[in-house]
């Protein structure tokens, strides 16, 4: 069988450094532009997160080189594989391991990786539902399923979902529900109160109330959290956990810092879970994909979904950090 080769150039959005300044433009790219790897992926699909938009945007700690080809997803087919563990054809997924950031990531037609950072993409499933998902739901599959380690189940009380009408929380909202869980969704555009209802929450609350909780023990409320602010909003989720409860804490969309004190972990046991979804072992990947393909079929994610064309990612990167992107943006890298 004749092996499929690559085009003499292909298009890329490239973050660029130099004496003129920073900035996000698409090139045309060759074969040996591309970064070091044993698998080339022809990329058809990509998506928008955060990390993303402050990689576009030129916010320092993301990039760690110049120029690069920003992108933490990726989904497409096997161009080829030394390994020999994929053959050309093969539909597959890739989420984190440091594309988009120490390396091209998936915001071209074409990228270079390693054969053991590849899912296989789930069967009955596309490329677009795994952008659809994407790192962001990807990283909720994963906050699930920490809770859901540490003993949650539907049965456990009312589980706060932080961030709610962002990618992570609007997915956590969306798996807690389809679960069977009582999701509350805290978020600070309460326009967005029947967009997150539609998604399975049964209660919404400001996003001001978790940070006016500033006693070291609230009364206890939540059973579980999938938190993606951080911050003063972390601090007041852990303050008002159940005696045994856990909080998953996911992102920092309210900032790095946490002010709070040992008493929720000493006095009431709770559980603070960080999740890694950039360096998550292989198992517990296609575990966490293979859940996502069952509980958030294609149809599940149409309403919260946009595609748009790579052209566009500049401008939709600037909007994602002022908060103004709602669920979820798949990229076609092709058009």
């Amino acid at each position: 069988m004749t092996q499929p080769t690559l085009p003499e150039s292909f298009r890329a959005l490239r973050a660029v450094k130099d004496d003129a300044g920073f900035r996000a433009e698409v090139r045309q790219l060759t074969p040996a532009d591309l970064p070091g790897g044993d698998t080339v992926v022809r990329v058809t699909h990509s998506s928008l997160n955060y990390k993303d938009g402050l990689a576009v945007t030129g916010k320092p700690g993301v990039l760690r080189s110049y120029p690069m080809t920003p992108g933490i997803d990726l989904a497409g087919t096997v161009v080829n594989d030394e390994t020999g563990a994929y053959q050309p054809g093969d539909a597959v997924l890739l989420t984190g391991w440091g594309i988009g950031e120490r390396q091209d990531g998936g915001y071209a037609e074409y990228a270079r990786v390693r054969s053991e950072w590849l899912v296989p993409l789930p069967e009955g499933t596309t490329a677009e539902w795994a952008m659809s998902v994407g790192t962001a739901g990807f990283t909720a599959m994963l906050a699930v399923l920490a809770l859901e380690d540490h003993g949650l189940t539907p049965e456990s009380g009312e589980v706060l979902v932080t961030g709610a009408a962002g990618g992570v929380g609007s997915t956590a909202v969306a798996l807690l529900a389809a679960a069977g869980y009582t999701v509350t969704a805290s978020t600070g555009r309460r326009e967005e109160e029947a967009y997150l209802r539609s998604l399975g929450a049964s209660n919404v609350v400001g996003r001001e109330e978790l940070p006016g909780l500033k006693r070291p023990l609230e009364k206890e409320r939540w059973a579980g959290v999938v938190d993606s602010v951080g911050a003063e909003t972390l601090a007041g989720a852990l303050a008002s956990t159940r005696t045994h409860g856990s909080v998953a804490a996911c992102g920092l969309a309210g900032g790095s810092a946490l002010g709070t004190t040992v008493f929720p972990f000493i006095l009431r046991g709770v559980n603070l879970l960080g999740i890694d979804s950039v360096n998550c072992p292989t198992p517990r990947r296609r575990a966490a994909w293979e859940r996502l393909a069952r509980d958030l079929p294609a149809p599940r994610l149409a309403d919260v979904t946009q595609i748009r064309p790579l052209s566009d990612v500049p401008t939709l990167a600037r909007a994602i950090l002022a908060g103004r992107v709602r669920g979820r943006t798949v990229i076609d890298v092709r058009s």
